[in-house]
């Protein structure tokens, strides 16, 4: 029996992996939840899971909360640091961090030295804060094992040959295969016109509308090369991105004796997280079986970097090193809330990421707190120059 603790409990991974635990009640207990804003689904998963602890980060949400579970034994707390607290609880043995953006960063690291196993789907602590998460996970050996599926599937490729921020000998290089999102067939002049409903309707997975957008610039792809840079100490040019519109291969291994592992199945998330819950054990899921007859064809497309900046954009990042990927993981979420927001267009996301980019002064990282005061500073200046 695995006690987990689940952050951004009422996300799309908070849900994967609640229907998992549900799955296998012998397996996995709840000993807490995170959540932000969504206090009635928060309720109701505390009122079915019963959890030791709920933490909720939006005030006005954890009054309702507090208020609704007064009568039951869960202690709910409030703030952001709750988060920290939660996940350094000796009676937590693996953390599923869900939480998307830069607020998930502190709970992450707080993970990692607290030398937890971290089920990890909080792909931007480790763009913005890889340098200081990997390093403490090697101090404390703690387990990390990524959720996203494209890394996910590396992860399960490579078997007992992954260690924590260690390069196997045996790999040449990595191929993540990205979708190309919805618009991966428009002309570049069109991408004036996308609409932020149009940019959040992702062909293949259902996701919130900030990653789907991150999907339909490639930014998404982007982050995730610079998180497979951290996770796997890879270099730049040995990570390969392939578009793959059916989404069936998440990710290939490209091995020294030129043998290729791929690892195939149904776009569902389900699928890496059950494998991350499971310590690398294969346990049930809802996920549809892949039939590949019923698919048919397999096709895969060198991405356009002139058309989708944004990947290029990452690469940059990790070339010019130190505080750079911070920088574009802050402006890009500003950038995306703004398009959401209808304050800019759909082609001026990269343009406004790349300005930011070049703008600021690029600095090796050295703490959490340097990184939250850097986003705090990319973030302002990025909303200036918009409203410019």
């Amino acid at each position: 029996m695995k006690s987990v603790s689940v952050l951004g409990a009422t996300g799309s991974i908070g849900d994967s992996t609640l229907a998992i635990i549900r799955k296998h009640p012998d397996k996995f207990k709840v000993h807490s939840l995170s959540a932000h804003k969504n206090a009635e689904k928060t309720i109701a998963l505390a009122k079915e899971f019963q959890p030791a602890v709920v933490a909720v980060t939006d005030q006005d949400s954890y009054q309702q909360v507090k208020s609704a579970l007064n009568s039951v034994p869960t202690e709910v707390l409030a703030g952001a640091e709750a988060l920290t607290h939660i996940v350094a609880e000796p009676a937590v043995d693996m953390v599923v961090a869900g939480i998307v953006g830069n607020a998930g960063m502190a709970s992450v690291l707080a993970t990692v030295k607290a030398g937890k196993t971290l089920l990890l789907a909080n792909k931007e602590s480790i763009v913005a804060a890889g340098a200081l998460v990997m390093a403490e996970a090697q101090k404390t050996n703690a387990s990390i094992i990524p959720l996203d599926s494209e890394h996910n599937a590396i992860y399960q490729c490579l078997d007992n040959d992954y260690v924590v921020g260690k390069r196997p000998a045996s790999v040449k290089n990595i191929t993540l295969t990205a979708s190309g999102g919805p618009f991966w067939q428009t002309e570049q002049a069109d991408f004036a016109h996308i609409t932020p409903a149009q940019a959040v309707a992702h062909p293949k997975w259902d996701m919130g509308a900030k990653i789907s957008v991150d999907s339909a610039t490639l930014m998404n792809k982007g982050l995730e090369v610079i998180e497979a840079h951290w996770l796997f100490n890879m270099p730049n040019e040995d990570i390969n991105v392939m578009v793959h519109p059916q989404s069936i291969i998440h990710s290939m291994v490209h091995f020294v004796d030129g043998s290729v592992l791929a690892q195939l199945g149904m776009p569902d998330m389900q699928v890496p997280i059950s494998y991350g819950l499971g310590l690398g054990n294969r346990i049930s899921n809802d996920a549809d079986f892949l039939d590949l007859l019923a698919v048919g064809t397999l096709n895969f497309v060198q991405p356009d970097t002139n058309k989708f900046k944004c990947l290029q954009l990452a690469r940059d990042a990790i070339t010019l090193g130190g505080t750079a990927p911070a920088v574009l993981n802050a402006a890009n979420e500003v950038t995306v809330a703004a398009f959401l927001q209808q304050q800019i267009r759909f082609d001026q996301i990269a343009a406004f990421n790349d300005k930011m980019l070049n703008q600021m002064t690029i600095q090796n990282v050295e703490s959490m707190a340097q990184l939250v005061q850097l986003d705090e500073e990319v973030r302002s200046k990025t909303a200036e120059l918009i409203k410019k």
